[in-house]
């Protein structure tokens, strides 16, 4: 049964208090004490912040932030409104008025955030102008458990794997819970393959509906 009440610190506790978990933690200081990182330190977990383990109806899945100067800001795809779209964001954006007419006025996700769509990165830190370079950190084992959790302790989530990055995860979610969304990846190199014209907007909200659940203002 969906346990509606239960806190990330409490979802989370056993993989926190692991030996595992200080052994992370401790790489990812001495990373930002030895040169600049992404996100600012206080917004590393800042997505389960701002969805809490009970809000969480959503799940979109991102490889690791954005390493440029002001970008990432703790939510995959989402970005300050300090800088430029990036190509990924913007193609998102692109799909989501196609689908559903929607024109974002703001390159920052929160809104999204807020109503139970968890916008999880793979990995939560990266190195200034150095992608994919705290990949062997640790933080998969991490976030895996997040999916995982996800998938065991709630009922009727729409969990969102673009690109085939995305959907290695695919074997931590039960499909007979959950429904999962597949395309390939909104990068400009990918998007054509199947990620324009996918609908994905559209088909999260007819599925939160159809289990008695309020669709996503996008």
């Amino acid at each position: 049964m969906e346990q509606t009440q239960r806190t990330w610190a409490e979802v989370l506790a056993p993989i926190k208090q692991s030996d595992y978990f200080k052994t992370l933690w401790g790489r990812v200081k001495q990373e930002y004490a030895s040169g600049k990182c992404f996100p600012p330190k206080d917004q590393i977990f800042r997505a389960l912040e701002l969805t809490p383990f009970e809000e969480v109806k959503v799940v979109i899945i991102g490889q690791d932030p954005y390493h440029g100067d002001f970008q990432a800001n703790g939510l995959c795809f989402s970005v300050s409104d300090r800088v430029p779209a990036p190509p990924s964001l913007k193609n998102i954006f692109k799909e989501l008025e196609e689908d559903l007419g929607v024109k974002p006025i703001t390159n920052e996700l929160d809104a999204w955030a807020r109503q139970g769509v968890l916008l999880l990165n793979a990995t939560l830190t990266v190195r200034a102008h150095s992608p994919n370079s705290h990949k062997h950190l640790g933080w998969e084992r991490f976030t895996d458990f997040v999916i995982r959790s996800l998938s065991e302790q709630k009922t009727n989530l729409v969990f969102v794997l673009w690109g085939a990055y995305a959907q290695k995860k695919a074997v931590l979610i039960d499909p007979t819970k959950h429904q999962v969304l597949q395309s390939a990846h909104p990068s400009p190199f990918s998007v054509h393959r199947g990620f324009f014209g996918s609908r994905p907007f559209s088909k999260i909200n007819a599925y939160l509906e159809s289990v008695g659940k309020t669709g996503i203002r996008w």
